[in-house]
């Protein structure tokens, strides 16, 4: 439910808040209830922000030490409202927890800003999955990921997961970059999850993981192998042996050739094996090594690719297999 249809001056946010998950769980809930965030920063950040980039009736929710340095910041921007001290958002993993937390903001919001009552935060129903959809993306690969998810619905019987070769320091923003004006739900695995229609699951660059037959992600306390974090050539490889021919992956921009290391040994699991073209790839490489395999059964641009997956997937539904 949108608590804000009724308001005809709907509040806007600002979030600062030291720890990035935190700030992910503030922004994620706002948006899911129709409020417009402005931006979720670390009070380190506050200092690139000019005075006239925000506005005085803005509500500003903090969950950071208020120090000096800080308070300086909140009396130079002038905010219309001041919230401070939330509790810790739970792991996305643990979905009936997370919903008990946004319920507690929630309320809260609507008793300190005087907003109307809200039906309480429901975990959604998700449908079974019919295939498992594997990305693969490097250089270049945010910008296609991106076109690619905007063209496909959440609402399709797949559920996804992403290996995308990042910086271990950037990967975390990765989630908010993809998710921007579609209805797809992203996250790094920070704990062991299960595959969901509806959400793309991001592999994490620190440590592997492998999925099972019954559709969980198993975060494994190691680090990845070779040149190559998180290596998309390793899950790919896992996640044909588990899903077989119920595995669609994608090879989209990206330099070398990782994703293409195993595919001789996973020829047998009569997974589908597809590749971004190369000419509207940022870097080219990447999809051309598996191009260059032989048992590329589709290539196309972002936009394409997409288009497959609705065709193919839409059929698959409506026939009931």
């Amino acid at each position: 439910m949108n608590i804000t249809q009724a308001m005809p001056n709907p509040a806007s946010f600002i979030v600062v808040a030291d720890e990035r998950n935190q700030r992910l769980a503030f922004d994620d809930t706002l948006r899911e209830f129709g409020f417009d965030v402005i931006g979720c920063y670390e009070p380190t950040q506050l200092g690139g922000l000019g005075r006239d980039k925000l506005s005085d009736d803005l509500v500003w929710l903090i969950d950071a030490p208020l120090d000096a340095e800080l308070q300086q910041r909140i009396d130079v921007y002038r905010p219309k409202e001041v919230l401070i001290g939330f509790g810790e958002a739970p792991n996305l993993n643990n979905m009936q927890m997370y919903r008990k937390w946004q319920n507690i903001l929630l309320r809260r919001l609507s008793d300190s800003l005087d907003l109307p009552k809200f039906k309480k935060a429901k975990a959604p129903e998700h449908k079974p999955w019919k295939y498992v959809l594997f990305l693969g993306a490097s250089m270049g690969g945010p910008d296609a990921l991106k076109v690619f998810l905007d063209n496909i619905s959440p609402d399709l019987p797949i559920a996804l997961l992403l290996a995308h070769h990042f910086d271990a320091n950037m990967i975390h923003a990765l989630p908010r970059v993809l998710m921007r004006h579609n209805e797809w739900r992203c996250q790094v695995i920070t704990a062991n999850q299960s595959l969901r229609t509806g959400h793309c699951l991001i592999a994490p660059i620190d440590k592997q993981i492998v999925c099972d037959s019954e559709g969980r992600v198993l975060l494994l306390d190691k680090p990845w192998l070779g040149e190559y974090q998180p290596c998309i050539g390793s899950i790919l490889k896992n996640v044909s042996d588990v899903f077989g021919s119920s595995l669609i992956s994608i090879i989209f921009s990206g330099m070398g050739n990782d994703g293409s290391q195993y595919i001789d040994s996973i020829l047998p699991n009569r997974s589908h094996l597809w590749a971004q073209s190369p000419e509207s790839s940022g870097c080219a490489s990447q999809p051309q090594a598996m191009i260059d395999s032989g048992f590329c059964q589709f290539v196309g641009s972002p936009l394409e690719l997409a288009q497959r997956i609705n065709h193919m997937l839409r059929t698959v539904r409506y026939v009931g297999i």
